[in-house]
């Protein structure tokens, strides 16, 4: 999940949050969909009625005024001045509308594997079939830019071609981690295994990368700005798809009544090009023993410490680097893709190190945000006093461990008095405040009005054959959506919902 998901300002707000349907499990048998809708009807739980019209055309609202409050429950956020902006108002929808579109949604959730393991069932993941939920899922597509959409679709061979060149380089990545591996163990580990990899000059001809690319639309400043840039464990290509047809699916249904046509909604095929991806990888490979080669590694986890109870994990992971086997990533790509080394490329001329077309160059730079080492004490003076402005992330992926705020403060200081080489395992970023929007997020049955930002990652599948350039394609998306007063925002750690893309 896009680790530096922010809020959307520095200045205290309140929001209601309101409850509008909760879907009660329910055990009948009826003949029609009418008759089932009937039965739901009387199950229903508006909490109040704030529905007049249909949403007939974009509607300018604005981003929240100061000390704007609700006697409903609240949520504190942050929001920056006040700013017209050109969205879809989704609140405007009419109550008996947005009760069908509900009711359609989590229907078709089932009906196509939009579903996710419950972890409050006990057998869950034990048994097939059992425990099984929706996804979290925003009900209709956040409005986005076509003319960032297409940008960031066009940084995404620039990034893959990037992660490749910097993998062949061991001097820069052992050397740019070295401080940080005085103090990160886990990362220390990972470069013991790259180091013994160079030791015995071990070359990975076939190098298979499927990457994603995360960003956010600055509001003040209309930028897009990079997130991350993740090698391992690239996640929800299969269910992103499935949020896409959903949200086609619904504007098909309902387009002409919201004044949303389903055409602006981009294809998102990132489940089927990623096994494109390994189906080539496969192919490269051309092992004459078929079968009884591993050809493809792929590592769906490895990329934090929990993933490594035990030496045994260790163990696997140095056995697969040193075997012939194609590894999605290898060891080089998933050091590539720590935020360290994000850092190091946004510094003055190290692009230049690995890229020779000047105007990839100016691309990725466009997109970079403010980074900076802790070395920097300057950066480290104004991060005390101004702790609301940055973002402190540690060399860690999966959502959960980035620090805000105070906490960004009370870290520096803490690490100041140690004088240790505890520094080393942070970096500090420049915290994005996007625009936020007012959406509704369904989460385990339940249909929640709130306000929103949003986070587009852009999926990369790049295969490698020594010096012949087998696929590197821009291969989907992946937009995730958070009530705007939560810092964190992934997924699976509970923060966000899944969501597809209306381009404006």
């Amino acid at each position: 999940m896009g680790a530096a998901y922010s809020s959307c300002s520095t200045h205290s707000l309140t929001f209601s949050t309101e409850t509008l349907y909760s879907f009660p499990t329910i055990i009948t048998t009826v003949s029609s969909k009418s008759n089932l809708e009937s039965k739901f009807n009387s199950l229903l739980y508006p909490t109040n009625k704030f529905f007049n019209t249909h949403l007939a055309k974009p509607i300018k609202f604005k981003t929240m005024a100061q000390n704007t409050s609700s006697s409903c429950s609240s949520l504190a956020v942050n929001c920056g001045k006040v700013e017209e902006v050109e969205t879809h108002d989704y609140h405007g929808i009419d109550q008996d509308l947005l009760k069908e579109m509900v009711y359609d949604s989590l229907v078709w959730s089932s009906l196509h594997g939009l579903v996710v393991g419950d972890k409050s069932v006990q057998r869950s993941g034990k048994v097939p079939g059992v425990g099984l939920v929706h996804c979290p899922f925003s009900l209709l597509p956040t409005p986005f830019p076509e003319s960032h959409w297409t940008q960031a679709c066009e940084l995404t061979p620039i990034f893959s071609e990037l992660v490749d060149r910097v993998s062949l380089d061991g001097k820069f990545l052992q050397e740019s981690l070295s401080r940080t591996k005085k103090a990160d163990s886990f990362t220390s580990r990972l470069l013991d295994i790259h180091s013994k990899m160079l030791e015995i000059n071990k070359k990975e001809e076939i190098r298979l990368g499927l990457h994603r690319s995360d960003y956010m639309l600055d509001e003040q400043t209309k930028l897009l700005l990079q997130i991350e840039l993740n090698t391992i464990s690239s996640s929800f290509p299969g269910l992103s798809s499935l949020v896409n047809e959903l949200h086609r699916s619904l504007l098909n249904q309902y387009g002409e009544d919201l004044g949303l046509d389903p055409k602006r909604i981009p294809s998102n095929t990132a489940g089927s090009h990623f096994v494109e991806a390994f189906a080539k990888a496969w192919t490269e490979y051309n092992n004459p023993r078929g079968g009884k080669a591993i050809a493809v590694v792929y590592f769906r986890a490895g990329y934090t410490p929990n993933d490594y109870p035990s030496e045994s994990e260790w163990r696997a992971r140095l056995l697969t680097e040193q075997s012939s086997a194609i590894k999605c990533p290898s060891i080089s790509y998933h050091l590539a893709g720590t935020k360290k080394i994000q850092q190091e490329l946004a510094k003055p001329n190290v692009l230049e190190r690995f890229l020779d077309n000047k105007d990839d160059i100016a691309k990725l730079r466009k997109c970079f945000a403010g980074l900076w080492s802790l070395d920097d004490s300057d950066i480290i003076k104004n991060a005390i006093e101004k702790p609301e402005l940055f973002v402190m992330k540690p060399q860690r992926e999966g959502g959960g461990n980035n620090i805000y705020g105070v906490d960004v403060r009370e870290t520096l200081l803490r690490l100041q008095k140690e004088g240790t080489d505890g520094n080393g395992a942070y970096i500090l970023m420049q915290r994005i405040f996007p625009t936020v929007f007012p959406t509704f997020l369904i989460r385990d049955g339940i249909c929640h009005k709130d306000y929103a930002i949003s986070e587009l990652g852009i999926y990369g599948a790049y295969l490698r054959n020594k010096d012949k350039v087998i696929m590197n394609d821009q291969c989907g998306f992946l937009m995730r959506t958070k009530i705007s007063s939560s810092d964190e925002g992934g997924v699976a750690a509970g923060f966000g919902v899944l969501d597809s893309i209306y381009l404006t």
